[in-house]
């Protein structure tokens, strides 16, 4: 069936509020040699499809934060992210430690993000294998302006977008603490999504719906925060990390935090 027409009826099922099941999938081209097929549910390979943020609401993160190249955000998130990491600055052995190492990405950016290391040779033999730990273009939160991904400076035993973050004090201190700077977790472990634990990976919603920047931001992520919670009222036993390292001497789970 030609794609387009797939498309149409699709949409058409959805608009007048037809079953999921009666809105047909499309074919959606990923890479040059790599396409999937979008759910009923609009998701491909797990991912829920996100547009991107405009150029004139971003700006530029503190100067030392980014790693490897610029880091910027929506403007209503990059006034938290400054409070965290001021926040984060006051704290022992968390101090100076936290860094930017993602932050937007362009829609065709994270396509030649996720391409790259589908192939032979490559790390991932096809789409499906990349999309367990990066989301296809289109489908990234990075694209809105409001997510980015954390590292630790220095961290000779831990690289970067890795689940080892947890084992070091700025790690644990963000899982403790970012929430209270209006960012969430978008992807626990055994998420019902179906990405991989990334502990490094945050969405700014603000710390209330009131919060200046905060309903537009939540409008974006409502549906992925209403059918895949960013933070469980129990947290997950999680998948191991570098198994070579000391095993962490603090507890894996979360308080339940009232309203969610």
């Amino acid at each position: 069936m030609n794609p387009l027409f797939k498309f149409l009826v699709g949409a058409c099922g959805w608009s007048i509020g037809l079953a999921p099941g009666l809105a047909l999938a499309m074919t959606v081209p990923l890479c040059p040699t790599q396409n999937a097929e979008a759910g009923t549910d609009g998701r491909v390979l797990g991912h829920l499809p996100y547009g991107q943020g405009a150029e004139a609401d971003l700006l530029p993160a503190p100067p030392g934060f980014a790693i490897g190249g610029p880091c910027r955000l929506h403007r209503a998130a990059m006034v938290d992210l400054i409070r965290l990491l001021q926040a984060a600055d006051t704290v022992p052995g968390v101090a100076g430690t936290l860094r930017g190492v993602s932050c937007f990405r362009p829609i065709e950016y994270q396509r030649q993000v996720f391409c790259a290391q589908i192939g032979q040779g490559q790390r991932f033999a096809n789409a499906a294998e990349r999309a367990r730990v990066a989301a296809p273009p289109a489908y990234s939160e990075h694209a809105t302006g409001y997510t980015l991904d954390f590292a630790v400076r220095p961290s000779p035993d831990c690289p970067d977008v890795d689940a080892c973050i947890i084992w070091h004090p700025a790690g644990r201190w963000l899982l403790a603490h970012a929430r209270d700077f209006g960012f969430e977790l978008s992807f626990p472990a055994g998420n019902a999504q179906g990405v991989s634990w990334e502990p490094w990976h945050w969405r700014w919603v603000g710390v209330s719906p009131k919060a200046p920047g905060a309903a537009a931001a939540r409008a974006v992520f409502a549906r992925a925060a209403a059918k895949y919670p960013a933070i469980p009222g129990v947290y997950l036993k999680p998948p191991p990390v570098v198994p070579t390292l000391p095993r962490p001497g603090f507890p894996l789970y979360w308080p339940r935090v009232p309203g969610l």
